[in-house]
């Protein structure tokens, strides 16, 4: 396994970050510490869980399991979105980010998180109320670093900005959506992620299952997130998405990879990248996740698979600039 330093932090963190969305949950507790165990013997050190997965059950089930090797794993959770009916059990107030973090180290069973994300931007609490919370997490202890999920790029520069005026701890890891025919992460989130020395987590490598071979334009299965859940099929519900994942899943049978496989290598080969989050219902779904990080991927591949899906727009809108026909750079 290869291990790549996480951000400006000195850490090191495996190229790939087991994410146990599913612990609880369409895995069971068994199931569970089969694809924890799995991932250990593989060399992975980096998990991945949230206050809100699975009612808490995630983050319980993954405290058991990494009882034994507490100082040997990476943990990160995440703080944001409802986690009972209380009005106030939501958001990032500094109230509900302390009362999440108690929580979450009560079923992690540890005396301290060594990421914690804020799991979405507030457009209600004052962002330096959320900023001034996490700093103070950080010097009580309580977490070592911390991270935005979710956020836009002027979002993350904000923050940046507001945590250097105030001397308080910055960011150190985004955690984005990004697979092949979600890349807008390419227009300013990865490159300023770079410009930043920051790390960055993609989630959803294989759009929600997408890419997986499962789906084409004319079949899907019966049971799967695009089928059974709204978001999903929200998120990923395109006709051209389809006809992109038909064509991936027929270059990867060439190129002699499974598809799921080459999906998250895919990912985890642009530059920005230090950890895709990879996951799975069980052990015999995850093991082609884990093979990903067995893929070298070139330029010259990396640019085959791209262009199977839309680049997208750069920041400006101005296309033009991607070709002869502008004013020239420096």
């Amino acid at each position: 396994m290869e291990y790549r330093f996480l951000g400006k932090t000195g850490i090191k963190v495996s190229k790939l970050c087991l994410g146990t969305m599913t612990f609880g949950g369409d895995a069971d507790e068994k199931e569970s510490e089969a694809m924890f165990n799995y991932c250990r013997e593989q060399g992975i050190n980096f998990f991945d869980t949230a206050d809100v997965y699975t009612q808490g059950r995630s983050e319980e089930i993954l405290g058991r399991l990494i009882k034994d090797c507490r100082e040997e794993v990476i943990v990160a959770t995440k703080v944001y979105f409802p986690t009972s009916e209380d009005v106030n059990a939501r958001g990032s107030s500094r109230r509900h980010i302390f009362l999440s973090v108690e929580g979450s180290l009560r079923r992690l069973k540890t005396d301290f998180i060594d990421l914690l994300y804020l799991h979405r931007f507030d457009d209600f609490t004052a962002l330096e109320e959320t900023l001034r919370a996490l700093d103070d997490l950080v010097r009580q202890g309580k977490v070592m670093y911390i991270g935005a999920s979710n956020f836009a790029a002027w979002q993350v520069e904000k923050s940046l900005g507001l945590q250097g005026l105030h001397n308080w701890v910055s960011f150190v890891c985004l955690q984005p959506m990004y697979n092949l025919v979600k890349r807008q992460a390419e227009v300013e989130i990865l490159p300023m992620a770079q410009a930043e020395n920051l790390a960055v987590c993609p989630y959803s490598p294989l759009g929600g299952g997408l890419l997986t071979g499962k789906y084409t334009t004319s079949t899907k299965p019966q049971k799967g997130r695009l089928v059974e859940n709204k978001m999903y099929r929200t998120r990923y519900g395109a006709k051209w998405m389809y006809e992109v994942a038909e064509k991936f899943v027929a270059l990867a049978q060439e190129l002699g990879h499974h598809p799921i496989s080459l999906a998250i290598a895919w990912v985890a080969s642009h530059p920005a990248v230090t950890a895709p989050i990879i996951g799975g219902r069980n052990l015999a779904q995850l093991r082609p996740s884990v093979e990903a990080a067995k893929i070298e991927i070139n330029e010259d591949l990396r640019q085959k698979i791209s262009s199977l899906s839309p680049e997208p727009p750069p920041a400006t809108d101005r296309n033009e600039e991607r070709s002869p026909y502008t004013f020239g750079q420096r």
